[in-house]
């Protein structure tokens, strides 16, 4: 049995071309007649509604019912990924912003920061570091912003109010520093009064140690 789908002439197209999704751009349908909608990696799709060939896709009825659709693929069973609507190649190196580099592979993909995430701890020449975001650069750099408010040297003094709001930021605790008994864990944040990059320590306890032998006691 052999089945065929007709196209119709003339060609009844709507007056305004659709709307497409970002990454799917405008194409004639399989009859060469309207312009739709590129049909995207892994969306179905038939003689009428074609896929994206500039991404290297075809219709692939392999594992569609017969008289059915099929699913955009790589040709050839090429792997590939979409990211933010695009599709990118198996082993192509691609960035989706200026602060990430990513690698598509085996259908999934990885990225590393471009930008370093170091962190600037006070010191004599810059006893108030922070990290702002500079125009017409893409990755945020320290800054070392003078503080003309005198800090009260008496534990009950007021906190004085700060020249910028404080956005608060911390790094993870780090582990105990103890396998078993008390110890201490540490990070580097500025949630302070003074919104000050510090050092900060707690205790910790991951379990309690084992006792010791009645035969020897402590």
């Amino acid at each position: 049995q052999v089945c065929a789908q007709l196209c119709r002439r003339p060609c009844y197209c709507p007056w305004v071309p659709p709307r497409c999704p970002r990454g799917s751009p405008l194409v004639l349908d399989g009859c060469g007649c309207c312009k739709i909608c590129a049909r995207r990696l892994g969306e179905p799709c038939d003689f009428l509604h074609v896929c994206d060939q500039s991404q290297g896709l075809v219709c692939d009825y392999s594992t569609a019912p017969a008289g059915t659709g099929g699913t955009c693929n790589f040709e050839d069973d090429e792997e590939g990924c979409e990211v933010n609507g695009r599709v990118y190649r198996d082993g192509e190196v691609f960035q989706p912003s200026c602060k990430l580099q990513c690698h598509c592979l085996d259908g999934g993909f990885t990225c590393i920061p471009l930008c370093q995430e170091n962190v600037r701890l006070p010191t004599p020449d810059c006893p108030h570091p922070r990290r702002v975001e500079i125009p017409g650069k893409c990755c945020p750099e320290w800054i070392c912003e003078a503080q003309d408010q005198h800090l009260l040297r008496d534990a009950r003094a007021v906190s004085p109010v700060l020249p910028y709001p404080c956005q608060e930021w911390g790094t993870e605790w780090s582990a105990c520093s103890a396998t078993c008994g008390v110890g201490f864990a540490t990070r580097v944040s500025n949630q302070n009064r003074y919104c000050r990059l510090e050092t900060q320590r707690r205790l910790c306890m991951v379990r309690p140690c084992p006792g010791l032998p009645a035969a020897f006691p402590a």
